[in-house]
């Protein structure tokens, strides 16, 4: 009997531990930023405490709404959604602010991969630190990181270039990357693609090693190696299509 007891209060300690633990996580949602990656491919990619954060928070800002709205039906997230892209950012940052300060919490999303990296978050990040607003951002998904390691280039040391600018200023940082000795990092459309492999052998040489990564986690997921030429001769008679990672060796002779 007192055995029977022992374990029947054991499980009753047991049950209002969990509530307590129930009840921690439900307030862990404050007044503040969170920056939520998506999956750049795969669904399976976005992660449970992802999908826990968008259900809680009270507003989620979305580069283009009708692209989140289908990932967020998917996970039945039903918070309310609005738009915040590089068009209209500058004019949204400070009542964005504003709802925060007032007891709000937002969480910002992008299309796919970590927002502000090559996508609009930096802005709004910058405001809530001047405000001395939490800011919180997720570790997931983003391209760049698979294509890196997928490449076979040294990754110990890297610089993450982004998109190069598409005309003022674009040989200027080529010129200026000639020189870069760590492994770097381009993101790229399919519609430039088979230009920037040409001005990087042009310009860092065509016997440069690297690699070309497209369509990252999805079903036709490619990566490409050889040499600036020879990845300029491939995507001349493969159209290129996706989304593209290229990763380029650094200047050896600078090491």
């Amino acid at each position: 009997m007192c055995d029977a007891k022992v374990v029947f209060f054991r499980f009753l300690w047991a049950c209002y531990s969990f509530s307590l633990y129930i009840c921690s996580v439900e307030t862990l949602i404050m007044a503040q930023l969170y920056l939520i990656p998506t999956p750049v491919g795969n669904l399976e990619d976005m992660t449970l405490r992802a999908i826990r954060i968008l259900k809680e928070v009270d507003l989620i800002l979305a580069e283009d709404t009708r692209t989140s709205s289908v990932l967020l039906k998917h996970f039945n997230v039903q918070t309310s959604l609005t738009s915040h892209h590089k068009f209209n950012e500058h004019q949204t940052v400070d009542a964005v602010v504003n709802r925060i300060e007032g007891g709000q919490s937002v969480a910002l999303i992008s299309d796919a991969g970590t927002p502000g990296i090559s996508d609009p978050g930096f802005l709004l990040v910058r405001r809530c630190v001047q405000k001395g607003i939490k800011v919180e951002c997720l570790p997931g998904a983003t391209a760049f990181v698979p294509a890196l390691v997928n490449s076979g280039l040294p990754c110990d040391r890297f610089c993450f270039e982004g998109f190069l600018p598409q005309k003022k200023g674009r040989l200027t940082r080529l010129k200026a990357l000639s020189t870069e000795s760590r492994t770097m990092i381009f993101y790229e459309s399919p519609y430039r693609l088979i230009k920037t492999l040409s001005q990087l052998a042009e310009h860092l040489g065509a016997e440069r090693p690297a690699s070309v990564s497209r369509e990252i986690s999805k079903l036709h997921e490619e990566t490409v190696h050889g040499t600036l030429t020879e990845l300029c001769a491939h995507f001349t008679h493969n159209e290129p299509r996706g989304e593209f990672v290229i990763v380029v060796e650094g200047n050896k002779e600078r090491n």
